[in-house]
């Protein structure tokens, strides 16, 4: 079965982007890199991809899932398909945005992930935001956060507050660089590896 794996990058304090919802203070450079561009290339925007020559096979990730003010941050930069590569399904009860390979979902996620977590394929990846962290926060099996060495104050959290119950993570593993980014890895406690 498909795995919901939240990868997402934070700062110090928790936050995945700033009160304004920017998220241009993340480190672009450094060692930690590597490790990005081959491990997960899957998760980088396509046009970034193949500006930088990398494959990305799909062996990772085989769909996006965007919360609409996420997905809003490529359209303002001009691209309204930026993992082409992907299946890519945007949540939003209002807007609705016609692109290639994306498409506009007004269901609950939930029950969507539910679903796509039975389809074929590689796993599912939870792009952001906080909002939809906290609404899904029973259906994600795996956190992947890229822990960046600065401290936003205030911002859009990790997790937005839906009233879920404490859910607990076990962390196997953990890499240092240094950038002074930390890529840590936690799966749900009590599932298979």
């Amino acid at each position: 079965m498909r795995e919901l794996v939240y990868y997402v990058a934070a700062s110090m304090d928790g936050y995945i982007a700033a009160p304004d919802g920017r998220f241009d203070a993340f480190l672009l450079e450094g060692d930690h890199l590597s490790e990005v561009t081959t491990r997960f290339a899957d998760a980088l925007p396509t046009d970034a991809a193949e500006h930088l020559g990398i494959d990305q096979p799909c062996d990772r990730f085989a769909t996006v899932l965007m919360g609409w003010h996420t997905y809003a941050h490529a359209v303002e930069a001009g691209v309204e398909s930026p993992y082409r590569h992907l299946e890519q399904i945007v949540f939003s009860r209002r807007r609705h945005a016609v692109a290639e390979n994306l498409r506009t979902v007004d269901t609950g996620p939930a029950t969507l992930v539910r679903e796509l977590k039975h389809a074929p394929g590689a796993d599912i990846w939870l792009c952001g935001g906080g909002s939809m962290a906290g609404q899904l926060i029973a259906e994600i099996d795996r956190i992947i956060i890229k822990r960046n060495p600065l401290v936003f104050g205030s911002g859009i959290p990790l997790f937005e507050p839906t009233g879920y119950a404490p859910t607990r993570f076990e962390l196997i593993d953990s890499k240092s660089f240094i950038s002074g980014v930390i890529i840590s890895e936690y799966t749900r406690e009590g599932r298979e590896r």
